[in-house]
């Protein structure tokens, strides 16, 4: 094999470190989600994007892509927080053919209680640790990356 098919140690090191972080944090935030608010993070990131969206609705195409998900994973997902009172599945009115998920006023109230919560997670767990500059570097890297893996900006994590 030719020596180029193997990281340096240098990209090794990092790589290691990278997917450390990318297997750990999942599971740090879930807990706290589970804990505090009776969601899973997935969940909670949903109720979160359609936060987001004009007048809080995605058609369900667009949310799976926002959310990294497959149509069934969304559908199923979509379900739970229905019966919650979250979300509200509707006909969309531009396209019959089509279904929009509506986050409701309890969903909504939802998100508000559980970012604060989350939000101190995430500054604990990923941003307290930084400087200013590791931001600045992070979002950087974190750019480049999404470019080779989400070239169409599908996720909506390039600005």
């Amino acid at each position: 094999m030719s020596e180029d098919v193997w990281l340096s140690d240098d990209q090794q090191r990092a790589w290691v470190k990278f997917i450390a972080v990318v297997e750990l944090l999942p599971g740090v935030l879930d807990s706290q989600l589970q804990h505090d608010a009776d969601l899973t993070h997935f969940e909670y990131f949903t109720l979160a994007r359609l936060s987001e969206a004009p007048l809080r609705v995605f058609r369900m195409t667009e949310l799976a892509s926002a959310t990294n998900a497959s149509l069934p994973r969304l559908s199923h997902v979509v379900s739970r927080l229905e019966k919650r009172g979250y979300i509200e599945r509707k006909s969309c009115a531009d396209d019959r053919r089509a279904t929009n998920a509506h986050l409701t006023d309890a969903g909504w109230e939802k998100v508000v209680a559980t970012a604060p919560g989350h939000v101190g997670t995430v500054r604990e767990n990923v941003i307290d640790p930084l400087t200013a500059a590791d931001i600045a570097d992070l979002d950087r890297i974190m750019g480049k990356m999404l470019v080779t893996l989400d070239p169409e900006n599908r996720f909506r994590a390039q600005r």
